[in-house]
């Protein structure tokens, strides 16, 4: 029962995922950051009771240990529990074959990102996702990613703690 409660809660999560990229595609845009600038957040008459939000400038980017930047957005992926993160990926930048123990579900926002399975680091054979591509990466699958030609954006959605074990054959 509670691994069905699990996987509610991870599709509802994932359902989560799209309407965040279609909100952030907006404010790429400047649709959404032009009136919020224009007018003030109030002027939405938003309850503060029922919607959260941050803008672009306002979402706390850090430097992570894989070399990307990471912002928390819900949770904390160290810790057990729903965690939603972006990612950014600079030009020229993979991580090597490693694993999470739980799914993950991911959204490129922006960029390409490029993906590709199995023990061996291969970047020649990774495969490029355009920004809108939906990804699960499956708890205990090897896999590596990253960004080649231009910086990658991407939401991930998971169940902490949200580690990554090193799974490389050389």
């Amino acid at each position: 029962m509670a691994r069905r409660h699990a996987k509610y809660l991870i599709v509802g999560a994932a359902i989560a995922i799209v309407l965040v990229a279609a909100l952030a595609l907006l404010i790429d845009a400047g649709i959404l950051l032009a009136a919020a600038q224009t007018s003030g957040a109030k002027a939405f008459g938003l309850n503060p009771a029922a919607i959260a939000y941050k803008l672009p400038e306002q979402i706390q980017w850090k430097d992570d240990p894989i070399g990307a930047k990471m912002a928390v957005l819900k949770g904390d992926p160290s810790k057990p529990g729903l965690y939603v993160v972006l990612v950014k990926w600079s030009p020229n930048h993979m991580s090597h074959p490693h694993f999470h123990p739980n799914d993950r579900f991911i959204i490129v926002i922006s960029g390409t990102w490029w993906v590709g399975t199995g023990a061996k680091f291969d970047p020649e054979s990774t495969v490029p996702l355009p920004a809108g591509t939906f990804v699960t990466h499956f708890g205990k699958q090897i896999h590596y990613d990253g960004a080649k030609d231009g910086e990658t954006v991407l939401e991930i959605v998971g169940e902490g703690p949200a580690t990554a074990t090193p799974a490389e054959v050389k």
